[in-house]
């Protein structure tokens, strides 16, 4: 027996983490030749677009494919970003598990520290050939290019070659940017799970971003950038108590040097206070003076239960850099506009929540018509941290949250209720956190965890509302365009043919017309100047009723760009939140008024639609204008509250149809 057991521990070994990735490069999600190369081009591409933001410049990136022959792809990512010093090159790019952002609580595309360099792994793997990097900071004259591999055995990297130049391109001398060409094993595809759609789904999230494409057949595409500003930073913060771990508070309490437990309390994590810290002390009968190392097992758990019991602020919310609701309709429409869509709903950035101590936010998006197909399930773009999730849709929190939601009320087809709609229509749906919790390390789908798809929930319906009210204004004009264009066209023609015969003089059939008609009807729209990056704005009210009316008109614009002195004719009232009122009194039958105002500093997609209400007439005689709301804005569970009545009825309904 005790040779046995001597031979089984001469046989037992440490494993390298590249080691083990070597044999298990599955989890990283280089599972197939197809999918490789898309993982292989987006950890590029993540690393250049927060290295970008981190320095504060916008980004300009070029991916190039090339063929090398049937098996095997030359990929080249280049960025314009403050670039690696060279002491840290072979590190950041030869090393696995080694980054700057495992430890930092913010939200970021990568943390782990494998992305790139699995990549280089890989390529190492399949090809056998090594990977150069080209790097140039500002300061430096010159730039440094390596060409590395991974010794898989130690995790160590290998410098094969290093060198030094003057770096230019197109005769001009680099300031500062990287550049990573690697080959590898890989099959390239076109379609829904393509590089080209990886990059496209990339570029609606990062407006701020120019991205150049070159595929293998030589065909450069470029999205160009759709903003100049950048996206707020995150901050880095301090872990929050709640959500907190036994083993983790103990190794805290090992490796802190803070020599009293309220310091350590205060000091090592956010949202505690003096008075908290001396409050979760008394709760857990542990001296606020004790040494933290000093702390046993039986006292850490009453200082967890402690922190569970004890009032304590939220998590703070710098952490996370949403792309706002401006930017994402931006993207959007940079993106998809060639597809001439007929409506984006006005995204949604939902409040920050909180998931086991960790912030997280959700925003959506709703695109309708246009090219996009009619009798497909519609087109999801799901996304973590900005960027693109392709695969294991199934499994996602964001299809599933879709899939729950009765998007028949919302003007789309689905079959019995549930699952992806079908129409044309694109759904966009972004989720971010300080820690996303993914359902495996290749980081492809988010884990239906509760809170987090019920804030999904609540971003999705708050846009399927805004489809819902734009398509029921469109069923409504369409409707009654036929019924204006019989009556104001086809009858002036029929008295003026039947004057002709009797030889009478044409008679005054405007009171017949407002009779038929019977209804206010408004249009409004947007024209946009380029040269004074100005939008103006006009809402036309024409009276087709047979007596006088009055009403109020309200429209809800960005309050910094209204320009006051454009409004016409005079409002009653501007109010400070971008609220404007013209009270027209005695609108005459087939009067016609038009209200107009302007908007400063606007990029053409930043306003491109009305929000237009009317008040103070019955809102059944009034076509293309909703009824003003209560106070300006129906709170969220008052919302809620009216969709579960709306529920109801449906539920009803088909019952008693079924009956």
């Amino acid at each position: 027996m005790a040779t046995i057991a001597e031979e089984l521990a001469r046989k037992q070994r440490e494993i390298s983490v590249s080691e083990f990735f070597e044999r298990n490069r599955q989890i990283l999600g280089f599972d197939s030749t197809v999918k490789a190369l898309i993982v292989a081009i987006k950890e590029a591409v993540d690393n250049s677009l927060d290295a970008c933001e981190e320095a504060s410049v916008l980004p300009e990136i070029s991916v190039t494919i090339s063929k090398v022959d049937q098996n095997e792809y030359r990929v080249s990512v280049r960025d314009n970003g403050p670039g690696v010093v060279r002491a840290q090159m072979p590190n950041v790019f030869g090393r696995l598990l080694y980054g700057s952002r495992f430890h930092a609580i913010r939200q970021s595309r990568g943390q782990q520290g494998i992305g790139i360099s699995a990549v280089v792994m890989y390529s190492q793997i399949t090809t056998g050939k090594a990977t150069r990097i080209r790097s140039k900071i500002a300061e430096s004259d010159v730039s440094n290019d390596i060409e590395l591999t991974i010794d898989t055995k130690k995790n160590r990297p290998s410098v094969v070659k290093d060198d030094h130049f003057i770096w230019e391109e197109g005769g001009k001398r680099v300031d500062h940017g990287t550049l990573i060409e690697f080959s590898l094993a890989a099959r390239y595809v076109t379609g829904r799970q393509s590089v080209m759609e990886y990059l496209r789904s990339t570029a609606v999230v990062n407006p701020h971003a120019t991205i150049s494409y070159t595929d293998p057949e030589g065909r450069t595409y470029t999205f160009q950038r759709a903003t100049e500003t950048l996206p707020p930073k995150a901050v880095e913060v301090k872990p929050h108590p709640y959500g907190l771990e036994i083993g983790t508070l103990i190794n805290m309490l090992a490796y802190t040097q803070e020599k009293k437990l309220s310091l350590f309390l205060r000091n090592e994590f956010s949202r505690i206070s003096d008075r908290v810290a001396k409050e979760i002390c008394e709760k857990a009968m542990v001296s606020a003076d004790r040494r933290p190392k000093d702390v046993s097992l039986q006292q850490a758990k009453a200082i967890l239960d402690a922190i569970g019991g004890t009032k304590i602020m939220a998590p703070q919310t710098d952490c996370l850099s949403p792309i706002g609701e401006s930017l994402i309709k931006r993207g959007l429409k940079n993106v998809l506009g060639s597809l001439r869509p007929e409506f984006y709903a006005q995204p949604v950035t939902r409040p920050p929540s909180v998931y086991s101590g960790n912030p997280y936010q959700v925003e959506a998006g709703v695109v309708y018509g246009g090219e996009l197909a009619s009798d497909q399930p519609v087109a999801i773009m799901r996304y973590a941290n900005r960027v693109p999730l392709l695969y294991q849709q199934g499994a996602c929190a964001i299809t599933q949250a879709i899939s729950s939601i009765d998007w028949r009320r919302y003007g789309l087809e689905q079959r019995g209720g549930t699952g992806i709609p079908y129409g044309p229509a694109v759904i966009l749906v972004h989720v971010l956190s300080t820690k996303l919790p993914f359902t495996s390390e290749s980081k492809e789908a988010i884990a239906p965890i509760p809170q987090i798809m019920e804030e999904i929930d609540l971003a999705l319906r708050a846009c399927a509302r805004n489809l819902k009210s734009h398509l029921n204004k469109k069923e409504t004009k369409s409707k009654a365009a036929v019924k204006f264009d019989i009556v104001t066209e086809i009858l002036p023609k029929i008295a003026e043919k039947s004057s002709k015969i009797l030889q009478r003089p044409v008679p005054d059939i405007s009171r017949t017309i407002t009779k038929i008609m019977n209804v206010v009807f408004i249009e409004d729209g947007v024209d946009y100047d380029a040269k004074k990056k100005v939008a103006k704005a006009s809402v036309r009210v024409r009276n087709y009723t047979s007596r006088k009316q009055e009403l109020k008109v309200h429209a809800l614009v960005p309050p910094a760009e209204l320009d006051r002195g454009s409004i016409y004719p005079e409002p009653e009232e501007v109010s400070e939140d971008g609220k404007i009122m013209w009270n027209l009194k005695k609108l005459q039958p087939l009067e016609v008024v038009e209200c107009t105002f302007s908007l400063k500093s606007m990029e053409r997609d930043d306003y491109s639609e009305n929000e237009v209400y009317i008040s103070d007439i019955n809102p059944a005689t009034v076509i293309g204008a909703d009824p003003l709301p209560g106070d300006w804005g129906i709170k969220t569970f008052e919302l809620e509250e009216a969709e579960v009545e709306e529920a109801d009825y449906d539920e009803e309904e088909s019952e008693l149809s079924e009956e």
